[in-house]
């Protein structure tokens, strides 16, 4: 039997800052089996120890190579997969092991975009079944309708509300990914997790995404986990930033902050292959090539797991794994050797 929801009316932007999603200790061991019997012999840490807040309102993204684990902790935070160990709280309520009953209100505020806007709609259903199908999953009945409600989403996200019986062939890809985003809405989430939302798109596309994006988070007082790596869209669209690495967090600080004064050598590296729109400071800047290959998660290296790669590596790098220290207001860093590290830290300075 449905369930008739209240109006949807859009919530005011909230002042709150409290923590909306936790996760302590977070990891995802996938097992790796081999022989006849399919024993484990080993397994891969594709998320091992993550420790961080999402606050109400606010938008955290997660930076980092291909494989570091970034698309892991955004399944992980929805409960698409199971965690093999530590904790996330949701508005203060444990869900790490909730069951599929339990979680099956959840839905309700925790939603997903997904990177491939071409394989997340079902190309047999008209997109007004795809975007009405959250309401046909909770079993509600929205006032005015359904049609109406699918209608008004479309409108919300820019798309012609008369296209309600059209396929997704019959789009393009920038308008597909719209399509999922409404999708998205339909519940009024609390948090959204974007991975990679923009990175199949034209360039010329990726813009009117992102800004899309931040006009329903101002006007929905959305909360956002956005897992990208393009840094230039990450510094447009964040409130903080967290970087990984082999699936850890080796920094996690405000976007000025991490952009202005990276901490720790990784991060360094990364934003100095960023282009710079001003030719007389990008002639200027010294670009760090990291040597070697990212090890495999199947067998990290022990201690600080960037060591292998690092330009500052010392003995007590491979011997002693750095905390994920706060070495300023709101700035962690997990490094025994920061740049850019405040008086009274050891640490030397990045490039310009």
């Amino acid at each position: 039997m449905a369930v008739t929801d209240s109006a949807p009316v859009d919530p005011a932007p909230s002042t709150d800052r409290s923590p909306l999603l936790t996760a302590t200790g977070l990891e995802k061991h996938f097992p790796v089996r081999r022989g006849l019997l399919q024993r484990q012999v080993g397994a891969v840490r594709a998320v091992d120890g993550l420790d961080f807040e999402v606050l109400r309102g606010e938008t955290l993204s997660l930076v980092g190579e291909s494989g570091c684990g970034k698309t892991t902790t955004g399944r992980l935070i929805t409960r698409l997969l199971e965690p093999t160990g530590g904790r996330v709280e949701f508005e203060g309520r444990d869900i790490t092991h909730s069951s599929v009953r339990a979680l099956r209100p959840l839905r309700r505020d925790i939603a997903m975009v997904f990177q491939d806007p071409y394989s997340a709609l079902n190309p047999r259903h008209t997109i007004g079944t795809i975007v009405a199908a959250p309401y046909r999953i909770q079993g509600i009945e929205p006032p005015g309708g359904v049609k109406a409600a699918v209608q008004d989403l479309l409108s919300r996200v820019g798309l012609n509300p008369e296209h309600y019986n059209r396929y997704p062939h019959e789009f393009s890809g920038g308008q597909r990914q719209r399509i999922g985003i409404a999708r998205t809405l339909a519940l009024r989430p609390k948090l959204i997790v974007a991975d990679e939302p923009v990175s199949a798109l034209d360039v010329s596309i990726q813009a009117q995404v992102v800004n899309l994006l931040e006009d329903l988070q101002a006007d929905l007082g959305l909360t956002y986990v956005l897992i990208a790596h393009d840094l230039s869209v990450v510094r447009h669209v964040s409130d903080r930033v967290a970087v990984m690495y082999l699936g850890k967090i080796v920094e996690i600080g405000g976007r000025d902050a991490v952009y202005d004064t990276p901490m720790h050598p990784y991060t360094v590296a990364l934003l100095s292959a960023v282009p710079r729109p001003d030719p007389r400071r990008q002639a200027k800047r010294t670009r760090i090539l990291l040597t070697g290959d990212v090890p495999s998660p199947l067998n990290p290296p022990p201690a600080c797991r960037f060591h292998t790669r690092c330009w500052k590596a010392q003995e007590v790098c491979r011997t002693d794994e750095p905390p994920l220290a706060e070495l300023a207001p709101g700035h962690r860093v997990a490094c025994h050797f920061p740049e850019n590290a405040p008086s009274g830290t050891s640490g030397g300075s990045g490039p310009d």
